[in-house]
């Protein structure tokens, strides 16, 4: 029995040593949490502007200078030719009252645009005053403006800032005790400490005096030259510096405004000022979408040539086009025209030339908003003028084109008579389901094949073609043409290889051989590094179609339409003192071209005639030249010698 008591009260005892030890563990844990709590306290998350600069000073390893810098950075104040949102959108909804149907719409959607810009600008605001960022929660709801948030960013005390976090936690507790709560007592009690909460976030607020965030006097004397230029555009500095407040007019003078002015984002034309928007140097091509959607056109003329323009007017207007005019680095500029209405002079920047058009609308496609339609136009309309006018579908599709741009023009336009320009809207949507788009891409495959690597790597041969002459079986010499080439790729094959990689070469060339047409794979071929092994077949499928005399009889063809003949080239090897370029094999491709496929108006001078002559035959050949000897076939088939003029006719 005293063995069994003895072994119950060490038991015992080993019970209470366990107790005593849970004990202190907890008053452990208690003495560890309060001295955490403590320690938080003295050094919170919300801390003075002091312990901001040190810790991130520390944290990023760098003096406190920088560090300042850092915390310092607060958006500016958003403002749209120096008017506050706030303010602009009280204007557009005033103005919205006179307005009905689309255009009451269309702003309805840009106030609501703008008050989505004006959020996030806030938010922004926010996120930059780091000790406020972690209770963006409640801070939503309370009630702040843009002032109201650059006052918080100038709260440097650590006292205030724990008393306006303090009202903001107080507000989210009792904002989540509250929810799902039916009306009671206890609802009401928590909805007055939300409206006590919101009272002491603005008693907060109003403790950062106005003083604490009022600019300095060189700001200010910006911000009046900002605001002067804005509302009275076409402003002189001698004007601006007779209108400023007597503080600023005292410290400023003409010399000295002008001065400022070459520091902010403000055009100078001749001597008066205009404040161009901020978008033209941020993104000129968002911009330039912008502008032309809303003041500017995008069409074609009788003769399919593009035509894209922006249009302003005034002596803004003018300052206008020639900043876009040195952003965008193209295009011709037709400035002060008389308008037919006889009031402001009109300003125009226009792009005529098929690769400025490209260029520009390219860039632009995917922030256009209003004329998409028109862009995709005139894209697919200089990719088929620029390599496929030979198409059997080439006249058709530019006839629908035609047609698909008085469509995207005149579309919102009441009672406009579509049966004088020959559309039926029935029609519309077949006609854009003809975008040759995918075609084109169709039939460039069969170029990429002939500049494959197997392709380019064929070396020129010996090799006699025959292909039977029969003027009124033309389908037979082409598909002779097609077979002689395939011959040729056989024949060009490596032996080395594998016979399957072969054969597989092989049906893909035939593929592509066989979906085009005769013209179209001519065309690809002129294109290629292999054209002098290939040159004796296109020369028999000519013999073929117009007979022995086919560069003579293939030139008759292209009279019947303007045509400029090349007679003679003189190279330049000046670089290259051992090359010299092969004549034969320039003898097809050099000799004529036509006024359509060198975009060659019908008023074009000599010079400019020449210049678009010698560009051709630089990119046509790859040789660079001294000068060539030309003269023009006109579409009625007379000969008309421009560098022989024998008479008036010939010298315009």
């Amino acid at each position: 029995m005293t063995e069994q008591a003895d072994k119950y009260r060490e038991a015992a005892q080993q019970m209470n040593r366990l107790a005593e030890l849970d004990e202190e563990e907890e008053e452990t844990k208690d003495s560890i949490e309060t001295q955490l709590d403590t320690e938080l306290k003295s050094v919170s998350h919300v801390m003075s502007e002091h312990e901001e600069i040190t810790k991130l000073a520390s944290t990023l390893n760098i003096n406190s200078t920088e560090a300042r810098k850092q915390l310092s950075v607060f958006p500016d104040q958003y403002l749209v030719e120096e008017h506050s949102i706030p303010d602009l959108i009280r204007k557009m909804r005033k103005s919205r009252r006179a307005l009905k149907g689309e255009q009451r719409i269309k702003m309805a959607k840009a106030i609501d645009t703008m008050i989505d810009a004006y959020a996030d600008h806030l938010q922004k605001c926010i996120g930059s005053i780091t000790w406020l960022s972690d209770y963006t929660v409640p801070l939503s709801k309370m009630r702040y403006n843009e002032k109201d948030l650059s006052k918080l960013n100038k709260m440097k005390s650590l006292e205030l800032r724990r008393e306006t976090v303090d009202s903001l936690c107080k507000y989210w507790e009792a904002e989540q005790k509250q929810e799902g709560m039916a009306y009671s007592k206890e609802y009401s009690e928590l909805a007055k400490e939300m409206r006590l909460a919101k009272k002491d976030f603005r008693n907060a607020i109003s403790k950062i005096t106005n003083q604490s965030i009022t600019k300095t006097k060189k700001q200010r004397q910006e911000d009046f030259i900002l605001k002067s230029v804005c509302e009275q555009p076409g402003i002189t500095a001698q004007n601006i510096h007779e209108i400023m407040p007597t503080p600023l007019f005292k410290i400023s003078s003409p010399n000295t405004i002008a001065k400022a002015i070459k520091k902010l984002d403000i055009v100078s034309s001749n001597g008066s000022y205009y404040k161009m928007p901020s978008m033209i140097k941020k993104n000129i091509w968002a911009y330039t979408a912008a502008f032309i959607d809303s003041d500017g056109y995008i069409t074609l003329d009788r003769n399919m040539n593009p035509r894209v323009g922006l249009i302003a007017t005034g002596s803004r207007g003018k300052v206008f086009m020639e900043e876009m005019h040195k952003s965008i680095g193209y295009g011709r500029m037709h400035l002060d025209q008389k308008s037919p209405q006889q009031t402001r002079l009109i300003q125009r920047l226009n792009f005529y030339s098929q690769d400025d058009v490209t260029d520009l609308l390219t860039k632009c496609l995917p922030h256009f908003r209003l004329k998409k339609g028109n862009a995709k136009l005139l894209l697919e309309l200089i990719r088929m003028k620029k390599g496929y006018k030979k198409t059997d579908w080439y006249k058709s599709r530019c006839d629908e084109i035609f047609k698909l741009m008085k469509w995207e023009n005149h579309k919102d336009h009441v009672g406009y008579d579509w049966l004088k320009e020959d559309i039926y809207l029935t029609d519309i949507a077949k006609l854009q389901g003809n975008c040759k788009m995918s075609t084109m891409d169709s039939l460039e495959s069969h170029e990429s094949i002939l500049k494959s690597p197997k392709m380019t790597a064929m070396q020129p041969n010996e090799m006699q073609v025959v292909i039977e002459a029969d003027a009124d079986m033309q389908g037979d010499c082409c598909l002779q043409l097609k077979e002689a080439l395939i011959s040729d790729f056989e024949g060009q094959l490596d032996k080395d290889t594998p016979a399957d990689i072969n054969e597989g070469w092989l049906e893909t060339y035939e593929s592509a051989i066989s979906r085009e047409s005769c013209e179209e794979i001519i065309e690809a071929l002129e294109r290629s590094e292999h054209f002098l092994r290939v040159k004796p077949i296109i020369d028999a499928y000519h013999s073929c179609n117009f007979g022995a005399d086919s560069s003579a009889k293939y030139a008759m063809l292209k009279q019947q339409e303007r045509t400029f003949v090349i007679t003679e080239v003189e190279w330049d090897t000046k670089l290259e003192e051992d090359a010299e370029p092969d004549t034969a094999s320039l003898d097809f491709m050099i000799r004529l071209v036509t006024a359509k496929e060198l975009e060659i108006e019908e008023d074009a001078t000599q010079e400019e005639i020449e210049d678009e002559l010698s560009n051709w035959i630089s990119m046509e050949t790859g040789w660079l030249h001294s000068g060539y000897v030309w003269y023009e076939i006109t579409a009625d088939g007379e000969k008309r010698d421009w560098l022989n003029p024998k008479s008036d006719y010939d010298m315009v």
